[in-house]
């Protein structure tokens, strides 16, 4: 760590009192999980009850407080980003931060940026944000620093390159007949990683993230949590994060390697669920003991947990009680569920949703995109609407019938996984029209069976009759399956024969309004343009508020302005990436090589010179805007500056006992199965407290040169000096240029614009044009207001592999500035 990093010095010195009064064990304990189910939270870790410091909670996630009871379910972040607008994703991040707070969580896991999306039937895309590095950055940075100021720490994940469910986990793909011993590897460049994949997490570490979470999968071979290229080398060196790294659940295959690697936190603490073994635990108590891992190495594990913790606001002394319990709704439960130990009160039901009905309301109406209008919205008082589809209603079974929400029925609102969480309501689209319908003295009737064809031709066919047909495409993490679809989707077609359901409504009604709510792209070539399908929207996963969201946009109360943040294609094929459905290296790790680099999204069909349905950034409003004036000025900055120096030597913080007498179990704590503990069953040696069978290798057997040395180190070039705010060079972020352009309101209604600024970089290898800056902006009719968007050295670089740094290249380099990435009406050469 560095102590006089910007932004981190007080929290530094907090945890540095703090971690020097702890003794091994205590430090041990704070970087070990408990094991799964043997607590409250779905990963705590060990606790100091010396000095006052209660077990720390993790819980997921990214739309809301899993298993959390009066907690709200948010948007997700791949439809808040929808939203282009950087106020939202801050406010949504600090609703969230603030109920997870409210329930005595300390680590909130999430926001997602990783997958980035480089698949569309990627699994967990929705989780995140968009497939585009420059907005998944910005969602995700305003999304650390709500969560942060609420009070918790945000832990973002997953860290990196894990694109797909198939072969991320062993076990679960041998239970689906998968013969692989190991996870897929993730390959790919040096240049794609710090241009595409390592931009978003930069941006995490400038908004002062507390945690980062590695991932499953391997990168080039070598798995994310005992990656020392990825970890200590990108992460820790290049970015200078001052924060933790913390395991996925069961994503932790090694002690010591992992430990030198640079991961800080073991969760939840066991090897596999409920063995009650641990790879950290006891066993990294004995391997400072016996020199593997060095003490400075633990004691810059317990420093950057406790500073993270420091950092987000927390005290020891202030903590509120974790107040929830993930295994049981009853009130009276088991503390250590996996083992049916201490029977107590284990949930206090504390309702912790303030107000924030009414943000995810204007959060989900605000990310709506527009996608066609021929003239058929706003609706005016409809005489009569039909609504068609199962996904406008409730789950038969409840909003929370399906475990981890690992079905598709009724609605769809959130997906799968354990990134979901419980809905204290579900509020549908049907709820919603409904209640307009009363108001608005429309005759309403409605046909949930996607399959009742009959009755629904005999519906729509009706005079004057105006067509909702609501359909979905859902997917999730690779755990669940559901219909075949293995956490990834097995292809881009809508659910529950909604591309049928579509054509038939659209084939007897010449008013035919479709609303889409899934978790990506979904191929609408067949009938998107059909003259009767007269409207398109995408909500995505629009949360609790679904229906009202939905409704407030049909009905114009909200005039809608959001963009797609991914590309609609016209075939599957277009996006020249797909999923690696089956293992292709025998039993060995299955191998996904990124040979597109760069070139994900709309960044491939550029390259390819496809045409999209809809393309990146697109969205239409029910006004209308005009583009001028652009302008470009240069600020005079300074030359960039490869940083130079050295860290300084690893420090240690108090003394390490090596008498193996004081790492005995202790007699005053009640032994419970399962759990896991920084002590020793026997004292008898360092060999049988170990039970390992390998145990007596020497450090220098099976480490590399180096990785125990705690000398200073060179800085990187493209690293911050000791000084400098973490992310980087700081001169990668001086402002070069500041572009401006005047926006008009041609229409007659107030409306939000989202312009978008794209750069070219002018290389043969580059892409076309990337996203480097956008805004929302309210325009009144007639008025014309100003966009402005700074440019910073990072936007007009390029990471140049042989000097390991970014450089401005040659190139020509030109701006543009539109509402989408097709549509840029302005443009200038940078000099």
């Amino acid at each position: 760590m560095r102590p006089q990093a910007p932004g981190w010095e007080e929290a530094y010195v907090k945890a540095r009192d703090f971690v020097s009064q702890l003794t091994l064990a205590e430090k041990v304990n704070l970087t070990t999980g408990v094991g799964w189910m043997s607590a409250q939270c779905v990963g705590e870790t060990g606790s100091v009850p010396r000095l006052g410091l209660r077990s720390l909670c993790a819980q997921d996630g990214p739309v809301g407080i899993r298993f959390g009871d009066y907690a709200s379910v948010f948007t997700s972040g791949q439809t808040v980003a929808a939203s282009f607008d950087k106020g939202l994703m801050y406010r949504r991040g600090k609703a969230l931060g603030e109920e997870h707070k409210a329930k005595g969580i300390n680590m909130a896991l999430g926001p997602v940026a990783g997958p980035l999306g480089r698949i569309p039937e990627g699994g967990r895309n929705w989780e995140g944000f968009s497939p585009d590095p420059y907005l998944t950055g910005v969602a995700f940075a305003e999304t650390i620093k709500g969560q942060q100021d609420a009070g918790v720490i945000a832990v973002a994940k997953h860290f990196i390159l894990n694109e797909q469910e198939h072969f991320r986990q062993v076990g679960e793909s041998v239970d689906r007949g998968y013969n692989i011993s190991e996870t897929l590897s993730s390959n790919l460049d040096d240049k794609t990683m710090h241009e595409t994949y390592l931009w978003p997490f930069v941006d995490a570490v400038k908004a002062g993230v507390g945690g980062i979470m590695c991932s499953y999968q391997q990168i080039n071979n070598s798995y994310g949590c005992q990656n020392s290229k990825t970890l200590n080398n990108l992460l820790k060196g290049e970015l200078a994060f001052q924060g933790f790294v913390m395991s996925d659940w069961q994503a932790h295959h090694s002690g010591v390697s992992a430990a030198l690697a640079g991961m800080d936190m073991s969760m939840p603490g066991d090897t596999e669920f409920n063995t009650g073994l641990s790879y950290w635990g006891a066993n990294l108590t004995i391997a400072v003991l016996n020199g593997t891992v060095p003490q400075y190495r633990v004691d810059d594990m317990a420093m950057r947990i406790m500073a993270a913790f420091f950092k987000s606001g927390q005290t020891v002394e202030g903590l509120e009680p974790i107040s929830m319990s993930s295994w049981t709704d009853d009130t009276f439960g088991y503390l250590h569920a996996s083992v049916n130990e201490n029977y107590q009160q284990v949930n206090w039901h504390v309702d912790v949703q303030a107000d924030h009905s009414h943000l995810i309301r204007e959060v989900s109406s605000k990310s709506t995109v527009l996608l066609k209008n021929e003239g058929a919205l706003p609706l005016k008082s409809p005489k009569f609407l039909a609504v068609i589809g199962e996904d406008a209603g409730p789950n038969p079974q409840g909003p929370n019938g399906c475990p981890d929400r690992g079905c598709n029925q009724g609605t769809l609102a959130l997906s799968w996984g354990s990134g979901t969480a419980n809905f204290p309501y579900l509020n549908t689209p049907l709820d919603a029209l409904s209640q307009q319908a009363l108001d608005d003295h429309t005759r309403l009737e409605a046909i949930l069976d996607n399959y009742a064809t009959d009755a629904i031709e005999a519906l729509v066919s009706q005079e004057s009759a105006t067509s909702l047909v609501f359909v979905n495409a859902n997917s999730g993490e690779g755990y669940i399956e559901v219909d075949g679809n293995e956490g990834d989707r097995k292809n881009l077609t809508l659910w529950g024969n909604g591309d049928e359901l579509i054509k038939t409504v659209s084939a007897q009604c010449n008013n035919t309004i479709v609303v889409i709510h899934s978790t990506g792209p979904t191929i609408v070539t067949d009938w998107y343009d059909s003259p009767n399908v007269t409207a398109i929207l995408w909500a995505g996963l629009p949360g609790q508020e679904s229906g009202r969201s939905i409704v407030d946009v049909l009905y114009g109360r909200v005039n809608p302005a959001a963009r797609t943040p991914f590309t609609w294609a016209a075939k599957r094929e277009d996006y020249g990436t797909d999923i690696l459905y089956e293992p292709n290296n025998g039993n060995g790790a299955p191998q996904q090589d990124f040979t597109e680099g760069n070139f994900i999204d709309y960044r491939a069909l550029d390259k390819a010179g496809i045409k999209p349905i809809f393309e990146f950034g697109f969205g239409l409003s029910y006004t209308s805007f005009e583009y001028s004036n652009l302008k470009v000025d240069k600020t005079g900055a300074g030359p960039y500056v490869p940083t130079e120096g050295k860290t300084s030597k690893a420090p240690t913080f108090g003394k390490v006992s090596k008498n193996i007498e004081d790492y005995a179990f202790p007699s005053t704590v009640r032994y419970i199965r399962e759990f896991v503990y920084p002590w020793f069953n026997t004292t008898s040696s360092l060999k049988e407290a170990s039970a390992d069978p390998k145990y007596g290798q020497k450090a220098e057997e099976f480490v590399p040169p180096g990785a125990l040395d705690s000398h200073a180190q060179e800085l990187l070039r493209s690293a911050p000096a000791l000084t400098d705010e973490p992310g980087g060079n700081r001169h990668l972020f001086d402002e070069l240029y500041i572009v401006t352009a005047d926006i008009t309101n041609t229409g007659d209604v107030v409306g939000e614009e989202v312009p978008q600024l794209y750069l070219s970089l002018g290389g043969h290898d580059d892409p076309k044009v990337v996203l480097r800056g956008f805004d929302r902006i309210r325009i009144d009719p007639g008025q014309t207001v100003q966009f402005r968007a700074p440019l910073t050295r990072r936007d007009v670089s390029n990471w140049d592999v042989v000097a390991q740094d970014w450089v401005i290249t040659k190139h020509p380099k030109t701006v543009y500035v539109g509402s989408s990435s097709r549509k840029l009406a302005l443009k200038a050469r940078l000099h």
